[in-house]
């Protein structure tokens, strides 16, 4: 009897032994708010919540193309499993936000998401996925408030590759002043955080300068008649316009103003929401001259034009039709660098990936070597390197041309 006991201990250590070596214990996810587990033969679920819809669609598009590129550079997989992206449509609004977020909130295979393009649209949206554990990943959320600390709008797990409009509304203001010359302007914004937020950064900053803010007005997101606050603006007798709205209000307004009496020659400013192929289109001969701030791509690392553009257009057939696509190639990028470092991986391949470990890699990333700089995250989220630049928009041309600094 004895002996038989003793056969069946050695056999019982001998398996334990091998199941040890095999990498065959059962892993414990001890990570403070969950794990997602990716079975063998299940991909990895990253999503998207982005506006690829209505008169704001080449924005999201063109994140969502940038975003694909980035999936392409790694072979479409991530620690030998395949990479599942898909994703909602946020319509730049709070409502598609809303709509958005609760779908996405709902499914626990996600493991990150990009999104969303329009800050409007995460406010709503990132409680309920800050909840959910996930990390989210802005590509082109620009608006103050959302990175900072103490705001009731910066939620754990939310990042950023996109500028804070802080720096982009100075930029703009500086540009206006000290290149342009002029010392009266007025600002028109539609009411969404990120036209309000910038337009008071551009006004603020234009005043510390020395000059004078005539108007301030506001227009409605769908809104085509302008000649109301047009007429109200010119009044002041502007020299300058800055209206960083979307492209559908953006374009009526370049068109009306244009034969406006008191401002056919005033100078008109746009911003990075009015980067668009749409814009170009829309406001036909009348977009001659018109400024838009935005991004500098022209200070981006050499991968972006000899790599990443030559890509874009051999996969989507143009080039960029927007200006967030190379801050969602970053964006991406930082997920599979994280992904790859706090994933525990068995020996069936099975995945282990840990919700605020992955947070925390994101927000420690640092001099992360990216298309658009190098990217260091703040422990509010800010991770951008960021330039502005202002173009100008020739007719029937697109991108249109930087002219400053």
């Amino acid at each position: 009897m004895s002996k038989r006991i003793f056969g069946i201990v050695s056999l019982l250590m001998i398996l334990s032994m091998l199941l040890a070596a095999c990498g065959g214990q059962a892993y414990t996810c001890t990570d403070s708010i969950g794990c997602v587990t990716v079975a063998p033969s299940e991909p990895v679920h990253l999503a998207y919540a982005l506006a690829i819809s209505g008169s704001d669609a080449t924005l999201g598009t063109d994140s969502r193309n940038g975003a694909e590129v980035a999936i392409q550079d790694v072979g479409g997989k991530l620690l030998d499993h395949d990479i599942k992206f898909d994703g909602a449509d946020e319509g730049c609004s709070a409502e598609g936000g809303q709509s958005a977020g609760t779908k996405l909130a709902a499914d626990p295979s996600i493991v990150a998401i990009l999104g969303t393009s329009c800050s409007s649209a995460v406010r709503v949206a990132i409680p309920l996925w800050s909840k959910a554990g996930f990390t989210v990943i802005s590509p082109s959320n620009t608006a103050v408030d959302l990175t900072l600390k103490g705001n009731e709008n910066n939620w754990p797990g939310y990042l950023r590759t996109a500028h804070s409009d802080s720096v982009q509304g100075k930029a703009a203001a500086e540009f206006a002043y000290n290149f342009l010359k002029v010392t009266k302007a007025a600002t028109i914004h539609d009411g969404s955080i990120y036209a309000q937020q910038l337009q008071q950064v551009f006004a603020d900053n234009f005043t510390k300068l020395g000059g004078t803010i005539t108007a301030q007005e506001s227009v409605d997101p769908q809104q085509t008649d302008m000649s109301g606050v047009l007429t109200s603006i010119a009044a002041g007798s502007p020299e300058l316009i800055y209206h960083p709205i979307f492209v559908q209000a953006g374009t009526q307004i370049i068109r009306q103003a244009r034969t406006t009496p008191g401002l056919e020659n005033v100078y008109l400013m746009g911003a990075d929401g009015m980067f668009s192929t749409d814009v170009m289109k829309g406001a036909g001969d009348a977009v001659e001259g018109v400024f838009a701030s935005s991004p500098d791509t022209s200070a981006y690392g050499p991968d972006y034009a000899a790599k990443f553009l030559p890509e874009y257009q051999a996969k989507f057939g143009t080039v960029p039709i927007s200006i967030f696509h190379a801050h969602a190639y970053d964006a991406m990028n930082m997920i599979f660098a994280c992904v790859n470092k706090v994933t525990v991986k068995d020996s069936d391949g099975t995945l282990h990936i840990p919700r605020q470990g992955l947070r925390d890699c994101m927000y420690a990333t640092k001099d992360f070597k990216g298309l658009t700089g190098n990217l260091t995250c703040t422990p509010t989220g800010d991770c951008a390197d960021p330039k502005i630049a202002v173009y100008e928009y020739h007719t029937g041309q697109y991108p249109p041309e930087k002219i400053w600094p």
